[in-house]
């Protein structure tokens, strides 16, 4: 009796798995993510393997219960995940899989995007746009549906194609593989931080998180990934190493001479790539503007390198 009700609760499984891969099917063609999978209760552990062959490396393991993001459906023996952001293949057998789930996947971090990723409040391009997001910046996912991830940032929740975001092990932005000490990495890292603050208000002498002036902005985030600079900008302007404007990299430091002062450096901000830098405007706030606009083309001075220093 046991036998058969054994063998019955599998056939079941397999059935409804057959439907949900159906599906995925259609979903996968258009989607970087699929859906999520559950390791299921005919495995007590499932190892994540570097390949979809049972001969391949094994990459981790997850314990019955675990949560993974299905990427791709190889075929019916396999699907392509991301467990804990790292990317490899586990066995279709021991994962139950649904494409619509809220559940809480840690954070994500916006990829390979030009301009700005629209943020939609459904999952679908019909839906209407409730903000912006840059490339690099930090969300909170929330769930997926039918290739969309439910994501959360500041005080906004809204969908994003799956397309255009990676999951990341922490707030910090870093994937498993990645290395942390690295200065590309750092100096991304930076970026992404920061552009958390977007949006709030400049208040002369502001140490933040709820007001900054320029080099308040500039120490409070380098202070969070363990560099103790100058509070001004232009003591700021003698930290770390000179670097050419051609040689700059994102998370170094940017200096202008903005206004009449007894001092020569008068404003700072943090390169972001692509011309751009995120800083504290008297007029803005924190926001991001172009070095090569005619204003701060005109106001550049120097740059400095803080990390890795």
């Amino acid at each position: 009796m046991f036998a058969i009700m054994s063998f019955a609760k599998k056939f079941l499984r397999i059935t409804v798995l057959c439907m949900i891969l159906t599906t995925l099917f259609i979903v996968s063609a258009s989607a970087a993510c699929v859906g999520v999978g559950t390791v299921n209760e005919d495995a007590a552990a499932l190892r994540l393997r570097s390949e979809p062959s049972s001969d391949a490396s094994i990459l981790a393991t997850a314990p019955q219960g675990d949560i993974v993001v299905v990427l791709e459906q190889v075929d019916e023996a396999w699907y392509k995940v991301d467990y804990k952001s790292v990317e490899g293949y586990m066995s279709a057998e021991y994962l139950d899989v649904v494409t619509t789930a809220n559940v809480d996947l840690g954070y994500g971090i916006v990829n390979e995007v030009s301009s700005m990723l629209n943020v939609r409040s459904g999952p679908g391009t019909e839906y209407p746009l409730v903000d912006t997001l840059r490339n690099r910046s930090i969300v909170s996912i929330l769930g997926v549906e039918a290739g969309w991830y439910k994501i959360s940032f500041g005080n906004v929740v809204g969908y994003v194609s799956s397309d255009y975001l990676s999951l990341c092990k922490d707030s910090s932005g870093l994937r498993a593989d990645e290395d942390p000490t690295s200065a590309s990495t750092l100096g991304n890292q930076i970026v992404a931080y920061s552009e958390q603050f977007l949006g709030i208000p400049y208040v002369w002498g502001g140490n933040g998180p709820r007001s900054f002036d320029c080099s308040g902005f500039t120490k409070y985030v380098m202070n969070h990934f363990g560099y103790d600079i100058s509070r001004t900008a232009s003591a700021q302007a003698t930290n770390g190493v000179a670097v050419s404007r051609s040689e700059l990299q994102p998370g170094d430091l940017v200096f202008f001479h903005t206004f009449s002062s007894y001092v020569y450096i008068t404003h700072v901000g943090i390169y972001a790539g692509n011309g751009q830098f995120i800083h504290a405007s008297s007029t803005k706030g924190i926001t991001y503007s172009d070095m090569n606009s005619s204003y701060y083309n005109n106001a550049y001075v120097s740059a400095r390198r803080i990390i890795n220093q």
